[in-house]
């Protein structure tokens, strides 16, 4: 019997692997803080949840108490060693719970891609996920060619908007001019989904943060297509799709605010 083919690696994976290969080297760990927040990750409970109440299984380590989590449900069970009750929830979500009751995060434990992250790393990303950007109301004589775009931040907005589908029918990168003379980077979406404004504001905020750019980098605005600016927009700026809507079954993974999927 010929051994089974070898898993593809998963962009938690990849960015892990680019962390891991140049330790030293601050913007890949911002990007992987960035990419574990985007990334639907698989919590080990201690027993079946019920009411939609879950209780993770904590672990006290020397690094302090600890839950764990899992890029999938193949990973767990290596783990555990037997199908075992999960809740499913993105990392931004996790970050926040694990952080209000000072629990650390263990990663994919046993495999090669494992981290641990002790309570203190856990706040410490929490806190880098709250802040959202203001949105701003722009004239259209403001806007100008993007120029060059920052590496980090288009990777950080492709991990960040990445579950945003169905959230807004586009978004565009423009220049901002200021009337103070400075500039900045704009990041319009245009016909956002009702209530959808806050969060592609904190996926933005996640972007911005997670590139390792100044926070006032990257400006915001909401506009519908039939307005000025997204004419304005369409000549000047560069566009960004946005993933088609995920199917029924999967919409707790494009609301940031939703309950855990659970198992």
């Amino acid at each position: 019997m010929s051994p089974a083919a070898p898993q593809p690696l998963s962009p938690l994976d990849r960015a892990h692997a680019a962390m891991t290969a140049a330790p030293d080297d601050p913007a890949l760990r911002l990007a992987y803080y960035g990419r574990l927040a985007a990334t639907e990750l698989v919590l080990l409970l201690e027993c079946e949840a019920g009411d939609d109440r879950i209780a993770p299984s904590v672990f006290d380590l020397d690094e302090g108490r600890v839950v764990l989590a899992f890029a999938d449900e193949g990973r767990l069970t290596d783990f555990t060693g037997a199908p075992s009750p999960y809740a499913a929830m993105p990392g931004r979500k996790l970050a926040a719970m694990l952080s209000a009751e000072g629990l650390g995060l263990g990663i994919d434990l046993g495999g090669e891609t494992a981290e641990l992250l002790p309570p203190q790393a856990v706040a410490w990303w929490a806190d880098m996920l709250t802040a959202t950007p203001e949105t701003l109301d722009l004239a259209p004589e403001a806007l100008t060619p993007p120029g060059d775009l920052p590496a980090p931040l288009l990777a950080a907005l492709d991990n960040c908007l990445a579950g945003m589908g169905g959230l807004a029918a586009c978004a565009w990168l423009a220049g901002l001019r200021h009337p103070d003379g400075a500039s900045s980077l704009l990041l319009a979406f245009l016909d956002p989904a009702k209530g959808a404004e806050p969060a592609l504001a904190r996926a933005v905020s996640e972007a911005v943060r997670f590139s390792g750019l100044e926070t006032g980098a990257l400006d915001l605005a909401f506009f519908p297509v039939s307005a000025p600016m997204a004419t304005r927009l369409a000549r000047l700026g560069l566009r960004i799709e946005l993933p088609a809507p995920e199917p029924a079954t999967e919409i707790p993974l494009t609301d940031p605010d939703a309950p855990p999927r659970l198992r």
